[in-house]
């Protein structure tokens, strides 16, 4: 949704229920995002990623296909002991910005931020939220808010992946 409230897109992850619940998060999935008149627009891909170790073989990746089948790059969780870490990257896996969360630990009841920055970390550039929806939603309910923030001239390709990361 836009931030009058009008629907910009609907998302249908493709995935087996089974798998859904055995392993949560970590879970292989195709996610297909779909414009008002029901176009696909773009395209998720994510393996199956354990996220239960800090080896290089756990960590989160992404694809992003806008339109699907055309590879536009890619969403990359790497190691950091503390904070959720990630890199865009263009469709030649040439680095382009990063992700940087909130330490998760010190974040309880008020949104996560996850700001996107230029390369050297230098300028935040936009951000994800992850919003806070209340005490017991979030107790009692597997249900996430999340906000994405950008300037109105960032490249489309780049507000697809930030689109994507939301996801991941």
């Amino acid at each position: 949704m836009n931030n009058q409230g009008q629907r910009l897109y609907f998302a249908e992850e493709k995935s087996n229920c089974f798998v859904r619940h055995l392993c949560g998060p970590s879970r292989p999935l195709t996610m297909t995002i779909y414009d008002n008149v029901g176009c696909d627009v773009i395209t998720l891909h994510k393996a199956l990623r354990w996220s239960c170790c800090w080896s290089n073989c756990c960590l989160q990746k992404l694809k992003v296909e806008a339109p699907p089948g055309e590879i536009i790059g890619y969403v990359y969780q790497y190691y950091h002991p503390f904070l959720p870490m990630f890199k865009i990257k263009n469709e030649n896996k040439e680095n382009l910005m990063k992700i940087k969360g909130p330490c998760v630990v010190s974040s309880c009841l008020k949104d996560l931020n996850f700001n996107l920055l230029s390369l050297d970390e230098e300028m935040i550039i936009g951000k994800i939220s992850n919003q806070w929806i209340g005490f017991m939603r979030e107790l009692f309910t597997n249900t996430n808010k999340f906000g994405i923030q950008f300037p109105f001239d960032l490249d489309v390709r780049i507000k697809a992946l930030m689109l994507g990361a939301s996801f991941l």
